[in-house]
């Protein structure tokens, strides 16, 4: 009698451990399964390029040539339309306040660069980022060219040693330009191509340049061209952004600028 109860005991307690566990087992299988459900994260629609209006003014945007989401694999369409839509746009606007603030009736964007008054601090932040944008923007393209050909290419060959040796340049001068700026590949006025990077919205037309010269390529090492996928690693995306540059953009820049 005594061992059919020990035994009967035995097996209420195998019963109820078996019980718990199960419990247990169905409580973490639930926290696991909500735990990753949150961490599902939707993609935020983005607008469209074309719906982009400046302001009345002396200066107007330039059609984007792609969507927003066609660099994707490489620059993120939440950073382009940002980009485009808010920064671009709002030198657009401020570029051209600061025209009429400043009495200046030019409608030439080189011609203000290179005359530039360098104390003038809104004019020279938004012409410089007006220009900037606009080649910044022209240069990619999710088909793009994907080396230079022709003259650029010898010219290249010959300044630089080859493609691979510029883009190296053009990637250290981007990552050493502390705080924001941009890297360039400009034509000097003798014809020679160089490699420089300025600070900020300023650029090679403006007086006072490091290296003076017409930019025919420019990257844009400012946080809010990259931020959003790369972080704090500017050099990933130097690398990514060299997967859209468009030569046949480039070539076309250089041949007016020679």
């Amino acid at each position: 009698m005594k061992k059919g109860m020990l035994l009967m005991s035995v097996i209420g307690v195998l019963f109820f451990a078996q019980s718990c566990d199960a419990k247990k087992d169905a409580a973490t299988t639930t926290t696991n399964e909500t735990v990753i459900k949150d961490t599902v994260k939707s993609e935020e629609p983005v607008g469209n390029p074309t719906d982009v209006k400046a302001d009345p003014g002396t200066f107007q945007i330039k059609p984007l040539k792609y969507g927003y989401d066609e660099l994707n694999q490489y620059i993120d369409a939440k950073t382009m339309e940002i980009h485009y839509s808010k920064h671009y746009l709002g030198y657009i606007n401020k570029l051209n306040a600061a025209l009429k603030e400043a009495n200046n009736k030019s409608n030439d964007i080189v011609d203000i660069l290179k005359k530039m008054d360098m104390k003038n601090g809104a004019l020279r932040n938004n012409a410089g980022g007006y220009y900037n944008h606009m080649l910044y923007f022209d240069i990619m393209s999710p088909t793009p060219q994907k080396a230079p050909t022709g003259e650029l290419k010898a010219k290249i060959d010959a300044t630089f040693g080859s493609v691979d040796e510029l883009i190296k340049q053009l990637d250290d001068a981007g990552a050493k330009r502390f705080g924001s700026g941009w890297a360039w590949l400009v034509v000097k006025a003798d014809g020679s191509l160089a490699v420089t990077s300025t600070a900020n919205q300023d650029n090679p037309l403006m007086p006072e340049a490091e290296v003076a010269g017409t930019p025919i390529l420019g990257i844009d090492v400012w946080e809010h061209a990259y931020y959003l996928k790369y972080q704090n690693k500017r050099d990933e995306y130097l690398k990514a952004f060299t997967n859209v540059l468009d030569w046949k953009q480039v070539e076309d820049n250089y041949k007016k600028a020679k």
